[in-house]
């Protein structure tokens, strides 16, 4: 995999969505400033998380993948990091509960940062600027300051991502994840809502089953996995020079790790096999996502799945396809034919949201939650047809009572968006939409399940 490979040798090769950075001394000193830096993550905990993606793709779990559109230097607090945890939490629940398969929970957080964007440029009035590509790049304010590339923005995102991994491993590790504390998961606000009681149902079932547990002798104290939980963190490895600068030789293997995230891929707009991003991932041992969109080529698709994973190394590669509501069928069934017919590990996540963005009437930006659950179904009924099955969901969302997404058991229409928009970038789904998200994706893998254990029987 590592053949003739060095964490700086995509600089040898054509590269997009990169910024120009006008003072290239300053760029090569932060560099060598994170080169410096402790390891966001360590080596083994991306191998772990490979080893629980090995399972997904066996189709003995399923991935939860999901998290902020674009983490902001002004949204930083612990109270953000802390819902946010917290819904991925009820999710995965939900999911468990629903499905009976582990869930292999993953962050969009700790390094989601930086954002491709469809023009290099954006134009207001007279005024053309740089467009914003996230706050590890520039500032979101439309002003020529603003919109400069300032590569001291890569170390305050280095030293956010740090904080915001102490307080998630507090979380996972230090009993806020213990499933005796499951009803008090939800939110104010959700659970005032129609999920948030369906919630409330479920976890009182739960509490049922772990007071039964407890009289068993079965408590969080000689029992781990009822106490904490494994959580790990990705991101999009858009900027490489952040992404060279935190990569590490493991010293127990002798392979490269990106030790910004536990995981990471490469965007629809940054997938071309000949060009740096490629490059760059080859190298490295986390295990990679490849975002999946319309204009894929089940041959290129393959091409990647070559020089990405050589060795078909399962939990390596995680496919995330996102085609947009209604037009699933007319792309995925190609590629999933393609992959199985060639013998390829790897799992199939479906993302929602990238492909169901419109514009509405009141000029912002937003997704509808029924396209989003539509896509959700697509995908779903197209693996059950193929005889594969969707090993995952890939998901932007906060913890925050947020208007961004229009509909949901909420009814938020396009004259509430103006209530709580605070995206920096692409509209999210709040705790709300995210949790009846879960219930659906609950019912599909039922069924699923289902379907198996008749398809044995009938054996």
């Amino acid at each position: 995999m590592t053949a003739h490979w060095t964490p700086s040798g995509w600089r040898n090769f054509p590269v997009r969505q990169m910024p120009d950075y006008p003072d290239r001394d300053e760029l090569k000193d932060v560099e060598d400033r994170l080169h410096t830096c402790p390891p966001l993550v360590f080596a083994g905990e991306a191998r772990s998380l490979k080893q629980a993606l090995a399972r997904t793709a066996r189709g003995e779990a399923f991935l939860l993948q999901g998290g902020d559109c674009a983490e902001s230097f002004a949204e930083f607090h612990p109270d953000t990091i802390r819902d946010t945890f917290r819904v991925l939490l009820q999710m995965a629940v939900v999911l468990t509960f629903g499905a009976s398969l582990p869930i292999v929970k993953v962050g969009r957080m700790a390094g989601q940062f930086a954002k491709p964007r469809s023009a290099p440029v954006e134009v207001q009035g007279d005024v053309e600027l740089p467009s914003y590509r996230g706050d590890i790049i520039n500032a979101i304010g439309f002003s020529e300051d603003d919109r400069r590339p300032d590569p001291q923005r890569m170390l305050q995102a280095y030293h956010q991502a740090a904080s915001t991994l102490n307080l998630l491993r507090a979380f996972a590790q230090g009993g806020f994840a213990d499933l005796q504390r499951v009803s008090s998961w939800n939110n104010d606000f959700v659970a005032d809502s129609p999920q948030g009681h369906r919630y409330a149902e479920m976890a009182e079932r739960i509490q049922e089953a772990l007071s039964f547990m407890n009289a068993c002798g079965l408590t969080p104290e000689n029992v781990p996995q009822m106490r904490e939980t494994d959580f790990y963190t990705s991101h999009e490895a858009l900027l490489l020079p952040y992404e060279e600068s935190m990569t590490r030789i493991d010293s127990t293997t002798g392979g490269w790790y990106d030790t910004s995230a536990h995981m990471l891929w490469v965007g629809d707009r940054t997938r071309q096999s000949d060009h740096a991003h490629v490059e760059f991932l080859r190298g490295v041992n986390n295990p990679l996502g490849i975002k999946c969109g319309p204009s894929l080529e089940a041959d290129d698709l393959l091409r990647l799945l070559d020089i990405l994973n050589p060795d078909n190394e399962a939990g390596r590669i995680t496919l995330i396809t996102r085609m947009g509501a209604g037009q699933a069928g007319n792309h995925l069934p190609g590629l999933i034919r393609q992959v199985e017919r060639e013998g390829r590990i790897v799992i199939w996540s479906c993302d929602p949201m990238h492909g169901n963005t419109i514009k509405a009437a009141t000029g912002y930006k937003t997704r509808p939650f029924d396209r989003i659950l539509a896509e959700v179904r697509e995908v779903f009924a197209i693996h059950r047809s193929e005889g594969t099955h969707a090993g995952g969901v890939h998901f932007e969302m906060t913890g925050r009572d947020v208007t961004e997404c229009i509909g949901g058991a909420q009814a938020i229409s396009d004259d509430d968006l103006s209530d709580r928009y605070h995206t920096h970038c692409d509209p999210r789904l709040n705790a709300s939409q995210a949790l009846e998200l879960a219930f659906l994706i609950a019912e599909q893998l039922r069924t699923e399940r289902e379907q198996t254990v008749r398809a044995v029987a009938a054996e």
